[in-house]
């Protein structure tokens, strides 16, 4: 390694060779590096889809869910299965391990589904698929007043197929219209008129409205193809086909029976944008398509067609390219804020020259990093940012170090190049092991399981790309450029005044210095050194005010001074209100409750209007959704974005929530703002298969959280089904030959429908369908009236052969684990109160009494609870190996036992200065403040590696222990202060930074920053304090064993060694001494 490092050094043209590769290869890598909101993740989930048209959920779950997940049990690789069964239809999801390969296991879930034997013959053809993850890019709506939705839909086509003609647009979705049918109304007296069935009229249809071919004719000169072009693509066309020949010759058509229509069908599915009926166009892009470039496209696409219409237009409701646009350049600020701080510190306390070369390893570094980072799958992206922001101060570490070293081995009268050598060969184990152990520390977040664990993978790629490169720069680039920089030249006053330029500048700077110099003088002489002599001498008070402050952190945070949750509220620029009606409901009466509530959020919306600077309009628009089902129904309320609102999106939902008040007659109505990473924070899953007790089971604790004043919006999954008319024949069908299933079939073509055709119209698939019309079901005397066709051909009213009952069905049936599911769920009232702690009310109040009354039902956490449940077990599992692999490091670098073990002993400790951040900026500790810590592990160990490197050395040199230890501290004060400042100073921007924006990323940069600061002080301080009560206990221990009295410094490792190396070279030097003899 010496050998490399001297050549760089006497030829620096080599080192400029690297630099310009660096340069040159970092930019076109950074030019391949594609944007994202998030970094890009491969999917886990593997989903297969039920659609049984005309089927109840109880049909589904027992004719085809419970089948498939009996398949998928003891799959080898499947995390766990969930299933929900609905009306028409249902889905099972199929999580996979994150360590399987994701196209395998779709093939062996493919295979487990074609092993159930049989399935309903009514069923739709099972789709199994990966869950493709695709991201939000650019959301509108096409909408122009007295415009219908068959010509918006005509037109937001028409959008669609432009856009899909550009490059990087693949993922899009037209929506806010229900599904196009071709209905065949038939009417019963026309039925019974012409003695025609449903089934007669479906054939009818199936038989003749047909495109085929009939083989060909091939003839001497030529083939013809004979074909049937018979098709009809609208209902106008199928008006004259036969349906029937009479007796006498006569033929009945279809218009004779039934009035035919092209229409949408009757599942309401609407979407509205600031009141006007719109259709909705969704762009979203795949983790190969950029989405930067690609809402730029579709910003450009809006603009021209703005321009060219005036009756229709087009409304933006969400471009995802101007928040990230914002967060980048919010992160890139804090960035550049953070490499200027670190400049000027560098400039203050370092020769200026020197700090110079120090910080041109920040570019070399990312440049290095942009090299590597695309092939790895890196985009440029919040977290990605991120991780360069919290690189920025332990880049600069290494160079502090060796430059510092270099410029001491100068002072004794070195040559620069020599310096250069010795000063970079010193300090290259602990550089060495400290980059060593951050990369390890890092590496942690690529083994952890959950989003949270898959999402900060991409900053440890970042931080430990960045790191690698760093230690080539400042192993090999930072000593050639200071051997060769004037920093290492002593001038003579007459050469200082003959400096013109920038020389001139560099030496004025010098003044600069000469204050840095005395301020680390006096912080390292008269405060420094009195401190850590009181400590080494009296280290029992110490020690003990240590472990006061520790007890009392960890006291604070037991007790909710210092608050705990799982995952942060993230900063939202939308209010989130969904409407659940009873099943059944009238969409009407669900469209007019969602209006209501509509109405409320635009008188909310002047009121805060008026309060805002500038009085813009705090809601850029709302978007009623209604549908899909005639129960459901949605508002998204755009805000103004957070950087220009003075209001938090908290607030303006309770202010919508308040204006709306009680609604009676609801299911479920909540609202919200804001996201929960990881899912809802309190959420509570009840399993069994006894479903009275689950449904009793449900109710009370619902019950209770809707009690507890800590949660809001508690909902289940669990909501009164449609009311259903369940039907019995009488003993007169059973006379007339009837059976239930020939019965129900008759009434389903009546009153759901018998599908004659299905084909595909453009990009639409359309259905015909053979139905009553709608006003002759509009009632159950309509039912009553109904003419059943009888074996023999005769007819008999429905009225006369069966009774029936109106009671509640069920709306849907969960499955998790094969188990029956019901989950009950909530958001916090306050986003920054601890979810934990509600948890941990309801498992320890509500739960065991609901528990004990019913035996069959069990719980499952879900939401929150399960990620971080994920997140914590991945974490046992990795963290003792980490910390076991810097200990090994660590103590193959000082080739000691007890010195890492310190170094590790420490880590505790920082927790002092987490906390406490977290209490003074008014954050919850949570799951992203745990991986702050893990990211912290890595840069405390590095201040402790360079002073027990230099405590180790002056042992060697001869000094007595307390001398090297106090030593040690004052000849690396000045490295290890700056190291820990600036590391504090390229996050500092990101602490103080006020925005939305950033909320989500403080926690953080919280245990970061103010964990460093403590461990300067641990380090500093308690670090030489535990040396030293090591060191006694050692002594001790050898004068227990020995009984003799020994030196302190005897027992220290690196005494231990100097006098093997001694014994041995005096064993050498008599070998020597006895061969020339």
């Amino acid at each position: 390694m010496r050998s490399i490092i001297s050549y760089f050094i006497k030829y620096h043209v080599a080192v400029n060779v690297m630099i310009i590769a660096f340069v040159i290869f970092g930019v076109v890598g950074m030019l391949r590096m594609q944007s994202s909101f998030f970094p890009l993740i491969e999917s886990e989930i593997i989903t297969i889809n039920v659609t049984y048209p005309g089927a109840a959920p109880e049909e589904i779950e027992e004719g085809i869910v419970l089948k498939i997940e009996d398949n998928l049990k003891g799959l080898v690789g499947v995390d766990r299965v969930t299933s929900v069964s609905r009306e028409n239809g249902g889905s099972i999801t199929v999580e996979i391990d994150s360590d399987e390969d994701i196209d395998v296991m779709l093939s062996e879930v493919k295979n487990a589904v074609d092993r159930v034997p049989n399935f309903p013959s009514g069923m739709e053809p099972l789709v199994v698929a990966k869950q493709e993850n695709i991201r939000e890019t650019f959301d509108f709506f096409v909408s122009g007043e007295g415009v219908d939705l068959a010509t918006l839909k005509q037109i937001g086509r028409q959008i669609e197929y432009d856009l899909r003609a550009m490059d990087g647009l693949s993922q899009i979705e037209l929506s806010g219209f229900p599904e196009e049918e071709i209905e065949i109304a038939v009417d019963e007296n026309d039925l019974l008129a012409f003695n025609i069935t449903f089934t007669e009229v479906a054939q009818a249809v199936a038989q003749a409205n047909i495109l085929t071919t009939g083989g060909s004719i091939k003839t001497q000169e030529e083939d013809f193809l004979i074909r049937a072009d018979n098709r009809s693509y609208y209902g106008k066309e199928l008006n004259k086909l036969v349906v029937k020949s009479q007796a006498d010759g006569t033929t009945v058509t279809l218009e004779d029976v039934a009035t035919i229509r092209d229409r949408f069908s009757e599942t309401p599915n609407a979407s509205y944008i600031n009141g006007q009926i719109a259709v909705s166009v969704n762009i979203s892009t795949t983790n190969n398509e950029d989405l930067i470039s690609a809402a730029e496209k579709v910003r450009n696409y809006v603009e021209e067609f703005n321009e060219k219409n005036d009756t229709l237009k087009i409304i933006v409701e969400d471009d995802r390219s101007i928040t990230l646009n914002q967060r980048t350049q919010l992160l890139i600020e804090n960035g550049a804020v953070g490499i200027i701080l670190v400049l000027l510190f560098l400039s203050f306390f370092l020769n200026t020259r020197l700090a110079f070369w120090v910080a041109f390893g920040l570019p070399i570094s990312f440049l290095g990093m942009f090299i590597f980072a695309a092939g790895l799958g890196v985009t440029i992206n919040v977290l990605s940012l991120f991780g360069m922001i919290i690189v920025i101060g332990i880049l600069v570490d290494d160079g502090i170090v060796i430059s510092e070293n270099i410029y001491q081995h100068y002072e004794r009268g070195k040559k620069p190049v020599q310096a250069a050598i010795d000063g970079t060969m010193e300090v290259l184990p602990p550089i060495l092991s400290a980059i060593i152990t951050t990369i390890l520390a890092f590496s942690t977040f690529l083994f952890l399981d959950s989003r949270i664990g898959e999402f900060f993978g991409e900053v440890s790629t970042v931080v430990i790309l960045t790191l690698v490169v760093s230690l080539v720069e400042a192993l090999i680039i930072l000593p050639a450029h200071i051997a060769h920089s004037r920093a290492l030249v002593r001038e003579t006053e007459e050469e200082q005044k003959k400096k013109k330029g920038l020389s001139r500048l560099f030496l004025k700077l010098r003044i600069i210095n000469k204050y840095g110099d005395q301020l680390m003088a006096y912080l390292r002489d008269k405060l420094y050194e009195p401190v850590i002599r009181a400590t080494v001498a009296h280290r029992f008070l110490s020690l003990s005010i240590l472990i006061t402050l520790f007890i009392l952190t960890v006291g604070s945070v037991m007790g909710g001074v210092v608050n705990v949750t799982l995952f942060p509220s993230i900063a939202s620029d939308r209010v989130s209100i969904d409407l659940l009606m009873p099943e059944g409901t009238n969409p009407k009466k669900t469209d007019s409750i969602i209006s209501m509530v509509e109405d409320a959020a635009w008188r909310v919306n002047k009121d805060f209007t008026e309060r805002q600077t500038g009085n813009k309009q705090v809601v850029k628009n709302i978007v009623r959704r209604v549908g899909p089902g005639n129960n459901k129904a949605s508002l998204r309320v755009n805000l103004l974005p957070g950087e220009e609102r003075d209001f938090g999106s908290p607030e303006i939902t309770n202010a919508i929530r308040d204006e709306v008040g009680q609604v009676y007659g609801v299911e479920r109505l909540t609202f919200g703002s804001g996201g929960n990473f990881g899912g809802k924070p309190v959420s509570v899953s009840l399993l069994g298969n006894n479903l009275e007790e689950l449904e009793r089971a449900k109710e009370e604790l619902k019950e209770a959280m809707e009690e507890n004043s800590t949660l809001k919006d508690v909902t289940d999954t669990d909501p009164d089904g449609i009311k259903e008319i369940t039907i019995d024949l009488n003993e007169n069908a059973y006379a007339l030959g009837l059976n239930l299933r020939e019965v129900m079939s008759q009434v389903r073509a009546g009153f759901f429908g018998l599908q004659a055709q299905r084909f595909q119209r453009g990009q639409d698939e359309i259905r015909v369908w053979v139905r009553y019309d709608r006003e002759n079901r509009e009632s159950i005397n309509d039912l009553d009236d109904m003419r059943i066709v009888t074996p023999d051909g005769n007819r008999v009213p429905f009225g006369e052969i069966a009774t029936y009952e109106i009671r509640r069905g069920t709306e849907s049936i969960s499955h998790l684990e094969g188990l029956r599911e019901i989950r009950v769920e909530a958001d916090m009232d306050d986003p920054d109160a601890s979810s934990t702690d509600a948890i941990a009310n309801i498992g320890e109040n509500v739960l065991p009494d609901i528990l004990s009354k019913y035996p069959s039902v069990s719980v499952s956490y879900e939401g929150q609870n399960r990620e971080a449940e994920k997140l914590t077990k991945s974490a046992e599992k990795v963290f003792p190996i980490i910390l076991f692999l810097i200990y090994a490091v660590i103590a193959f670098t000082f080739r000691s036992y007890s010195q890492p073990l310190l170094l590790m002993l420490m880590i505790p400790f920082s927790i002092i200065g987490v906390a406490w951040g977290h209490y003074i900026h008014g954050f919850p500790v949570n799951i992203l403040s745990l991986l702050g810590i893990i990211a912290l592990v890595g840069i405390m160990v590095n201040d402790g590696l360079v002073l027990i490197g230099k405590f180790n050395s002056y042992l060697r040199e001869g000094m007595r222990f307390e001398k090297a230890l106090i030593e040690a501290g004052k000849s690396r004060f000045r490295a290890i202060f700056l190291t820990s400042l600036t590391t504090i100073a390229g996050i500092a921007p990101l602490l103080l930074e006020k925005s939305r924006q950033a909320q989500f990323l403080k926690p953080m940069a919280i245990s970061i920053a103010y964990g460093i600061f403590v461990a300067t002080f641990l380090t500093l301080l308690v670090l030489p304090l535990l040396l030293s009560i090591t060191n006694s206990g050692k002594a001790r221990a050898k004068w227990l064993k020995t009984g003799n009295k020994v030196s302190r410094e005897s027992v220290e490792r690196a005494i231990k060694e100097k006098n093997d190396e001694d014994e041995r070279q005096s064993e050498i030097d008599e070998a020597n001494s006895n061969q020339n003899y």
